[in-house]
């Protein structure tokens, strides 16, 4: 495996060389030019990846860019980049997302503080104007961190991972008070290991390894077990070709592709940290999905190179679980922590982030061979179904009620599949009481955004429920949908299947881009040598799409129009390779 983070390493180092901006006029000078924008970022993600790519080769006598000097050129000019394009007061600014940015920074200083201390044990002195540069930002970047705030849940253990780096290099106490500050606040994570932005595809990854640098930096052991606690949860979030399931994520991995190299360096310091034979199968799994050395702050050769003992572990992998039904965060009380929210005084109000009450809603995972299902609550999506190429990602129901997607809040496992329900409520709200009325509703004009729209009265409270019934059969999976809602809401069922495959059978008709309307019949969706086969279509009105639902372009999804009240069956058969039938 170490060889592989070499050889991987050692790959990107000419392609990192090619998007330098060597042209001593630009104002990115010396920075390492984002792909796609042609921008150089003094970022995590951007140059100083690239530093940390760099680095690890110039310093590793595995690396046959070991002490190349022009190579060592291009650190220095990349280390003055970064100190330039630092704000006086210590932080950057990813361009495309947040201005003078503490927690970005905080990602910067976990990577380069790394990057520092590697640089720094390597006796060679041709090293220095590239490690004095680091070290002067890092120490510029105490300030920002030591009153710097965050956005999002996994900020918090970005940020003190930061000050526990800083504490080391600088041994300046008030960076622990800060971090202890964060600590304070308590850790988001249930006892199934579901972290607060469900994000199984990035923040995971971050939440875990920040927090293990948290606990070795500043002396807290006890926040290694939410770390195990996730990574063993894990073990049953990922498909059989190594695809980690991002199907409700609450962040930007949504409905996308990753694997398991994001948790690579956290799983081998675990691994040897615990002696674990299950960290140990999840370093496999990362290794042989590995293809990028990975951002700054997550680098694994960096991590190898810092922690030699990651090269020589003598703890062996066991097999990770491929065969069985669970269900993640089934006994969290998750109701009880929302009743008492309220009471938080926020009033459902958080600036430039989300609440995220989604968080401990609970997921069913199964697999059996070549099949694997996700049954999910409070996520557009509440069912998704692998059966080797052939994807079917998603099944959701929209309704002109609110209007869009009906999120299912409720899962009640059943002996041979599971119960399913979303409730969805909506009013109308009365005149204001006239003794509760600002002044400016005397005026000549009185704003309705100045009105308290919180004191009124809700009137003609109406409920709509929709409940879903998942059964397993012996060629697939039943799926019922029904709703007993009297009055005529136009109702859409959407399949969303992957781009690679093609549909057969089926009266089927054009809709939007990428859709099209399933009127009856047996439609089947082939890719490779695997189908997935569906029945139970209907157009019983002709809305393209419900306002306020979209499907993804780069899909192919069929959508089933009914109206209420509806009672609806569809028969999912699979091919018989693998799944229930084995082969």
């Amino acid at each position: 495996m170490y060889e592989k983070l070499v050889a991987v390493n050692d790959g990107w180092v000419k392609r990192g060389t090619d998007n330098q901006i060597m042209d001593s006029q630009s104002r990115f000078y010396g920075g390492v030019a984002d792909p796609d924008s042609g921008i150089a970022w003094p970022t995590h993600t951007g140059t100083l990846a690239v530093m940390a790519i760099w680095g690890c080769a110039l310093v590793n006598t595995d690396s046959r860019y070991y002490h190349d000097e022009s190579l060592l050129y291009r650190l220095e000019l990349s280390a003055a980049f970064i100190v330039r394009h630092q704000h006086a007061d210590g932080t950057v600014s990813p361009g495309w997302t947040n201005m003078h940015s503490p927690p970005d920074t905080a990602f910067a200083v976990v990577g380069l503080a790394q990057l520092y201390e590697l640089l720094e044990k390597h006796e060679w002195a041709a090293l220095e104007t590239a490690r004095m540069n680091i070290r002067r930002f890092l120490e510029q970047s105490v300030p920002a961190l030591l009153t710097g705030g965050c956005h999002t849940p996994n900020h918090r253990w970005v940020l003190t991972a930061a000050l526990g780096f800083l504490h080391r290099l600088t041994g300046n106490k008030d960076l622990i008070a800060r971090a202890d500050a964060w600590l304070a606040e308590g850790i988001d994570c249930t006892e199934d290991g579901e972290w607060t932005e469900r994000s199984n595809g990035i923040y995971n990854g971050v939440s875990d390894v920040m927090l293990y640098h948290t606990a070795e930096l500043l002396g807290h052991p006890e926040l290694l077990e939410p770390v195990r606690r996730n990574l063993r949860m894990m073990a049953y979030l990922i498909h059989p070709d190594g695809e980690v399931v991002t199907d409700y994520s609450g962040r930007q991995d949504f409905g996308h592709k990753y694997d398991m190299s994001g948790y690579l360096l956290v799983s081998s310091l675990m691994a040897e940290h615990d002696k674990d034979h299950l960290f140990a199968a999840l370093v496999r799994l990362g290794a042989e999905a590995l293809d990028h050395p990975g951002a700054i702050p997550n680098n694994a050769l960096l991590g190898f190179l810092l922690h030699p003992k990651l090269r020589d572990s003598k703890v062996e992998p066991c097999s990770l679980p491929d065969c069985y039904r669970i269900v993640i965060n089934g006994q969290f009380n998750r109701k009880d922590y929302l009743s008492q929210m309220e009471s938080a005084g926020h009033g459902g109000q958080i600036y430039h982030s989300r609440l995220h009450t989604e968080f401990g809603a609970p997921v069913a995972r199964q697999r059996e061979g070549k099949t694997s299902v996700t049954v999910m609550t409070e996520t557009n999506s509440f069912f998704a179904l692998r059966h080797g190429e052939a994807k079917l990602l998603g099944v959701q129901v929209s309704s002109t009620f609110e209007p869009g997607f009906i999120k299912m809040n409720d899962l009640e496992q059943l002996g041979n599949g599971y119960l399913l329900s979303g409730t969805e409520a909506k009013g109308y709200y009365g005149p204001i009481a006239r003794e509760r009325l600002p002044e400016s509703a005397g005026a000549q004009v009185s704003p309705w955004y100045l009105l308290p729209h919180q004191l009124r009265e809700v009137t003609h409270l109406q409920q709509h429920q929709v409940q879903i019934e998942l059964t397993e059969a012996e060629d697939g999976w039943k799926l019922r949908v029904k709703c007993d809602k009297p009055d005529v809401l136009m109702t859409q069922i959407s399949f969303i299947f992957g781009k690679d495959g093609q549909f057969s059978g089926g009266e089927r008709a054009p809709a939007e881009t990428g859709t099209e309307f399933w009127q009856d019949g047996t439609v089947r969706f082939s890719a490779g040598d695997d189908w997935i086969e569906l029945d139970g279509g209907a157009q019983e009105h002709g809305m393209k799409s419900i306002r306020g639902a979209s499907y993804p372009s780069d899909c192919q999804t069929l959508v089933v129009n009914v109206l209420t009240p509806y009672d609806r069956t569809f028969n999912i058969r699979l091919s018989p390779a693998g799944g229930r039938n084995g082969q």
